[in-house]
């Protein structure tokens, strides 16, 4: 498979997953504001921060609100991780592959960049905002099924799973680091009712209440439980070790190496990630700090992206055989 169709089915995947958590992120947001006793204090800050794109949404918003914090993250167009700049880069990914992808895959993600576009055009209240980004995650599952459907297993859908699963482990992560930093300047409300809710809102954003509600045998939410369901757990599908282990599965079937050993960088970067997760207990990552672990897992995960684009996207020169050539490089993508 040629490295660019490979690159832009990879990158048309973890698009629309993006496109998918962003949503999943400030839904966070949403359900603790609707769920949360009044007169709470709405804290619309944590979310920007945990972005990484503070400095540039306080140089053109200012004020972290409601409305300039969904305005940055869901239709900025001059944002490149908002969802509306995030799914029209997946089209634009889509359309250069239209003759290796399915049809059905095509109109899916067409339609959806479509629905986010007029949604950017309407005013909504704070119950319609949630609508909207449930409609999101569902487009973004839809999107998900018809590929699994309609495209053939072979090494261009794996490159779509190796993007969308390290997308979805990273965006896990950082789901659960909105959590530390909402109850960072409140200490107090730490085993209150509120702090409860606050958990409760985030496995739901995660689409792992029920979920967690099967695997947990306490009456009340656990947030040690809770924190070791969203990252160690290797069988909800959205757990950062299943999403793990799952990237690196597709991985070898890409490269033919045997499942536990590498041959390349990519290889060797996220069999390592994910033979980590697999001897860590949750006891040694609260003792080392869940915002540090969690900060460590995020660099860690983007330097697999890293390795990953230099062993099968990047282009590298081709050294000629015959010395009288050295000065006609030539280049072909890995």
């Amino acid at each position: 498979m040629l490295s660019r169709v490979a690159d832009s089915i990879y990158w048309l995947n973890r698009y629309v997953e993006r496109a998918e958590n962003i949503a999943r992120f400030v839904d966070v947001n949403l359900n603790l504001i609707l769920d949360s006793p009044s007169g709470t204090a709405q804290q619309w800050d944590p979310i920007i921060y945990t972005t990484g794109d503070h400095e540039l949404f306080y140089q053109r918003y200012g004020e972290a609100t409601q409305d300039t914090v969904v305005q940055f993250l869901a239709f900025d167009r001059d944002y490149p991780n908002s969802i509306l700049s995030c799914l029209q880069w997946a089209r634009e990914n889509a359309r250069s592959v239209r003759e290796v992808i399915s049809s059905e895959m095509w109109e899916r993600v067409n339609r959806f960049y479509l629905m986010v576009k007029e949604a950017a055009q309407q005013g909504r209240n704070l119950s319609q905002w949630h609508d909207f980004f449930t409609e999101v995650k569902l487009a973004s599952h839809l999107f998900a099924g018809v590929m699994d459907a309609t495209m053939t297993h072979g090494e261009g859908w794996h490159f779509g799973q190796i993007g969308r699963l390290l997308e979805r482990a990273d965006k896990t992560a950082r789901i659960l680091d909105v959590k530390y930093f909402i109850l960072l300047p409140s200490v107090q409300y730490v085993g209150t009712a509120l702090d409860e809710l606050q958990w409760i809102a985030l496995l739901k954003s995660a689409s792992a209440y029920e979920m967690y509600r099967k695997y947990s045998r306490q009456h009340r939410i656990n947030p040690r439980e809770v924190a070791s369901f969203l990252i160690l757990d290797r069988q909800f599908p959205r757990s950062i070790q299943f999403c793990l282990i799952q990237a690196d599965r597709s991985l070898h079937q890409i490269t033919g190496t045997p499942a536990g050993t590498w041959r390349d960088p990519g290889e060797r970067a996220l069999g390592r990630l994910r033979s980590e997760l697999d001897y860590l207990t949750i006891d040694e990552i609260i003792e080392q700090g869940l915002h540090e672990f969690l900060d460590n897992l995020q660099f860690q995960m983007n330097r697999v992206g890293e390795r990953i684009y230099e062993t099968f996207f990047a282009i590298q020169p081709l050294q000629p055989v015959d010395p009288s050539l050295s000065s006609q490089r030539q280049t072909q993508r890995i």
